[in-house]
């Protein structure tokens, strides 16, 4: 058996109408002034100030921050790090999707070390350990709150840069189905198709290990058996908690193993055209589970029976990277390169920065240059 590490350092709370209890955690974990760290789409929705309420009931003082965007850059973080010095804040809470939580942990490291986000790119650049902080996610998608990096971008570049640090887990992570049930279809197939990827990926990478085994396969099998009914009918709540589960057991997986070729490839379409991370992620994900299916087809043939999909390891493969494309269409999601913008004479300038990404290293079938070119032509038709 693979020798591998664990350790829990978030605290999970979980169920209907568990946003109110975010004062009472906030006061057990000795917050006194905290940031919210919430974007503008969760403060029109009335959550922040849902969230507010519970802090200050408890006694927490809280102000909000919200200037920040999907894809949160360096310069947000440092707007975030003087509003929070500005609020005498000494703790922080993430509200919101992933942006929320990238956000809240870039402010983080800014608070207690100074300096400019680059400066923490890789694990454990951090001088002093960030404050305590608190995740309440509003998406299943990215599992950003299981997890120990937060991801932003250079605004220089453009390129996300991955930030990660011990200190940097939340010490609680608090998920309500309750606060899906508004979410939009579109915002809920990208982010959901995100969450399948991570489960997708983590289970076949080459550091995945028994722990990382353990997330993502019931992260898949709860996601799988029920992406297309939160589509279908959004306001079912057991299935929204089980994809807002699913989604942070993907995020444990990535903590334990990381991820593979599909996110190396969707990011740079993310950096060059701004396409949504999770339509991205659509558009590679099948492509590349082909391609790995020479060295992972026995891996994907485990996968897809644990939700119930028996087939032979030979047709695993292309069995889940069918079944993918059917869960991208009930989405709605975009098929194929080219209906999404991307210029076919930019491939082998994506290709090379897709050969720089991190993730790639983690690729069950080796990645480079090359392999990028063969994916996104794969992709383009």
């Amino acid at each position: 058996m693979t020798p591998f590490e664990l350790e829990s350092r978030t605290r999970l709370v979980y169920g209907p109408g568990r946003l109110e209890r975010l004062g009472a955690i906030a006061r057990e974990l000795g917050f006194e002034r905290t940031l919210l760290v919430a974007d503008a789409g969760i403060v029109a929705a009335g959550f922040a100030a849902r969230a507010q309420r519970s802090l200050e009931a408890a006694g927490v003082a809280a102000a909000c921050f919200s200037a920040f965007g999907h894809d949160p850059t360096s310069a947000m973080a440092d707007a975030g790090a003087a509003a929070a010095r500005s609020a005498g804040a000494t703790s922080l809470v993430g509200l919101g999707g992933g942006s929320s939580m990238d956000c809240a942990k870039s402010i983080g490291f800014l608070l207690a070390n100074g300096g400019r986000m680059p400066d923490y790119r890789g694990w454990g650049k951090a001088r002093q350990p960030l404050p305590p902080m608190i995740g309440v996610p509003t998406t299943a998608g990215t599992g950003s709150e299981a997890q120990a990096y937060a991801l932003v971008s250079d605004d220089a570049t453009h390129e996300k840069m991955a930030c990660g640090d011990p200190s940097a887990a939340f010490r609680v992570a608090i998920l309500d189905p309750e606060l899906l049930l508004s979410l939009p279809r579109a915002v809920t197939a990208a982010t959901g198709y995100d969450a399948i990827a991570h489960a997708v990926e983590t289970w076949v990478t080459t550091a995945r290990n028994p722990a990382s085994d353990l997330f993502a396969r019931e992260a898949f099998r709860l996601l799988d058996g029920c992406f297309e009914r939160v589509l279908e009918a959004p306001l079912d709540l057991d299935a929204r908690g089980a994809t807002l589960l699913g989604a942070h057991w993907a995020g444990a997986a990535i903590s334990a193993s990381m991820l593979g070729a599909t996110h190396a490839c969707a990011n740079p379409l993310t950096a060059r055209y701004g396409t949504t991370h999770g339509i991205a992620i659509a558009l590679m994900l099948p492509h590349v589970v082909r391609w790995n299916g020479r060295i992972a087809g026995a891996r994907y043939a485990e996968l897809l029976a644990a939700s119930g999909r028996a087939v032979r390891e030979a047709d695993a493969a292309e069995a889940l990277a069918a079944r993918l494309e059917a869960l991208a269409v009930a989405g709605g999601l975009p098929r194929g390169l080219q209906v999404a913008g991307v210029p076919e004479s930019d491939l082998p300038a994506l290709a090379e920065e897709a050969a720089q990404q991190w993730t790639g290293r983690y690729n069950p079938r080796p990645f480079d240059a090359a392999a990028a070119r063969e994916l996104y032509r794969a992709a383009f038709a």
